[in-house]
């Protein structure tokens, strides 16, 4: 048997260079099922074609090329606790790494395929504040800045705040159980209220009113947050907290510091055990935090990024292994997606 390359299809392939590609431009643009309905091929063959495909377009291209400031992520892509390492170039606003795990060797393996020459040449490093990342990146990038994302930064606040609302609620439930319950049908005009069991489900609807931006509430979400203040100060404190902390990051950079060493001691002596813990872990990232601000650096990228994988997951309806899902979202978001053949 004789096996010999031609001009017009890939090696060790069953179709010509424009089926392929015209394959894997639809993959990139419709479900799976419109993709095997249309070309008449099983989805095995749609993902064989994408693996070539993307290791011919690789070849052609350095995804490492100019390197500078980079964010770092990971997404859960599958049931079982499977996730993906995500590498993003924030200038050029483009994936260019992916691997499955979640471990500090995952990151290692991308800052080892990057190599040493260029790791040094990384100036800015924005991650969600992982210790598993930070570390990885101190280590093989130890002058490249620091960035904490700012939207997880004030995602931690959302959670303590979240916290100290759902112990409210607990508490009020508590009290409730201990009221003398009320008969069936209508109550009578004599019964004594209930205040706890209002005020318990009251907590439970307040929940978005306490996460939303003011700028972005109802009327009655913003009556909510009075009855709060009027009636629960702790809670009410711990939304203030909240609020100042997102503002922090609106500010320019030297008042942004001295907004943030105040919040810090503000959350410190608020007497709130999810703030005063929080605090530790806000000091703990204070110069990334700053540094986010001076250099208007921030995941957003990289979680646009990782909102487009999922699609991908979901069009496809699911990939049966980590290595197709990458191929598929390299050839999707790496820069160089394929175009119709014929069509400049």
């Amino acid at each position: 048997m004789v096996v010999a390359a031609v001009p017009w299809a890939r090696h060790d392939a069953g179709h010509t260079y424009a089926f392929d590609d015209q394959v894997a431009w639809l993959a990139t643009q419709a479900s799976k099922s419109t993709v095997t309905e249309l070309m008449r091929i099983a989805w095995r063959t749609v993902g064989s074609i994408i693996d070539r495909v993307w290791e011919d377009i690789d070849a052609q291209h350095d995804r490492f090329d100019g390197l500078r400031r980079i964010g770092i992520d990971e997404i859960s892509y599958k049931k079982g606790h499977k996730y993906l390492m995500v590498v993003v170039d924030h200038d050029r606003r483009r994936l260019v790494w992916a691997a499955p795990g979640r471990t500090s060797a995952t990151v290692h393996e991308f800052f080892d395929l990057l190599g040493e020459q260029r790791c040094a040449l990384i100036t800015h490093v924005s991650a969600d504040g992982a210790d598993f990342i930070d570390t990885v990146v101190t280590d093989r990038c130890p002058a490249a800045v620091r960035v904490a994302d700012p939207f997880h930064i004030v995602a931690w606040a959302t959670d303590a705040l979240d916290e100290v609302r759902r112990q409210g609620w607990n508490d009020a439930r508590k009290q409730a159980r201990a009221e003398p319950k009320r008969g069936r049908g209508r109550p009578r005009s004599d019964a004594p209220p209930r205040p706890a069991s209002d005020r318990a489900k009251a907590l439970k609807g307040a929940r978005y009113s306490l996460w939303k931006n003011p700028e972005n509430l109802t009327a009655n979400q913003q009556a909510k947050l009075a009855w709060i203040a009027r009636t629960d100060p702790r809670l009410h404190r711990a939304y203030l907290l909240k609020e100042g902390l997102r503002v922090v990051f609106a500010l320019p950079h030297d008042a942004a510091a001295e907004a943030l060493d105040r919040w810090i001691s503000w959350a410190r002596r608020c007497r709130i055990p999810a703030f005063v813990k929080l605090q530790k872990r806000i000091a703990k990232h204070r110069d990334r935090i700053l540094a986010a601000i001076e250099h208007r650096l921030s995941n957003g990228l990289i979680e646009s990024t990782n909102t487009k994988i999922r699609l991908i997951t979901r069009m496809a309806y699911g990939f049966k292994s980590a290595e197709a899902l990458i191929a598929m979202a390299m050839l999707s978001l790496g820069g160089h997606r394929p175009v119709l053949p014929g069509r400049k």
